[in-house]
């Protein structure tokens, strides 16, 4: 589920915290990093979890109104499709998420404000409207309710993003990357599988840990060389007049580019480039460029940057 562009967000993270603390440790800086992936994981679950809060709540509104002192025809007979939801039954049972939910304690009781609130804007909506009003009722339709609920409501919702960061502040940024990994999970479930469906693992495989974890441990034992290396193709700046998320993004980029020669050079240049957009300031990104560009010219020059070509085997055939 984690993959490696929010590996390298993370790393970037982790790094700009260690460099502003105190004490530098690698093995403490290893462990933040790994504990921030441990909570985006549960975020996934926490996420997720509210198909089903959000389906008890209309559930509860509907007993509730059935059970007025004098009932209206709508409300004794109400159209129950979307608490009948079939994908969302589906997950309710599902072992694996119940378990992992059980173990973490993760939990919207506290927030019913906010199951409200999603709620009450998923009803307004007219996918919403449409799917309540059609006469056919599949499993199919069921899980794209809720695909379209987590990508136009849940992500999109305030008061739910300010809600996670206070919640966790290892989520604060984790958030759309996330709501991308349920609505893939979404697409995935199928009815045969009941209760055992398979949701999402923390990583697709061991490679994606390993490569965390070399790539942190690569800047944090490498950091004066590539500073050096930085601060030689940024001679008309002083590198306290860079920006200092710049510099870090910059020593991440130029570990990756020297310690990985599988990963192909545009590759690891659109990443970081992508995340000083997200994380640097306005002219970041173009300036990382020019840099990083820079540097990559003169060690393909040296004969200092070695990649391989890795083919598949479909390739191989």
């Amino acid at each position: 589920m984690i993959n490696r562009v929010l590996l390298r967000t993370k790393i970037v993270q982790i790094l700009y915290s260690y460099y502003k603390s105190d004490s530098k440790s690698l093995p403490v800086a290893e462990k933040e990093l790994f504990h921030s992936i441990d909570k985006t994981y549960d975020l996934y679950f926490h996420l997720l979890q509210l198909s089903v809060e959000i389906t008890r709540f209309a559930t509860n509104l509907i007993e509730t109104k059935r059970n007025r002192l004098r009932p209206t025809n709508e409300d004794l007979n109400p159209n129950t499709k979307f608490i009948d939801n079939s994908f969302v039954a589906q997950l309710s049972k599902n072992v694996q998420f119940n378990e992992f939910l059980k173990a973490q304690k993760l939990s919207w009781v506290n927030y019913p404000d906010i199951i409200k609130e999603l709620y009450e804007e998923v009803i307004s909506t007219d996918f919403y409207k449409d799917y309540m009003q059609s006469a056919s009722t599949d499993y199919a339709g069921d899980k794209d309710i809720w695909r379209k609920i987590y990508k136009k409501v849940i992500l999109m919702n305030e008061e739910l993003d300010d809600s996670i960061q206070d919640q966790n502040i290892y989520w604060a940024d984790d958030i759309e990357m996330v709501v991308s990994f349920i609505i893939k999970t979404i697409k995935r479930f199928d009815l045969a599988n009941g209760g055992e469906q398979v949701l999402l693992p923390m990583f697709k495989d061991e490679e994606d840990a390993e490569f965390a974890r070399k790539l942190l441990q690569s800047v944090l034992t490498k950091g004066d060389t590539l500073r050096e290396m930085i601060d030689i193709n940024t001679k008309n700046w002083e590198l306290d007049r860079i920006a200092f998320m710049d510099i870090i993004i910059m020593e991440v980029a130029l570990a990756e580019l020297l310690d990985f020669p599988t990963i192909p050079v545009n590759v690891t240049l659109n990443e970081y480039i992508e995340i000083a957009k997200a994380y640097s300031t306005e002219k970041s990104s173009t300036f990382i460029n020019g840099v990083l560009d820079n540097i990559v010219g003169q060690l393909k020059k040296e004969n200092k940057l070695i990649k391989v070509v890795m083919f598949s085997e479909n390739k191989k055939k």
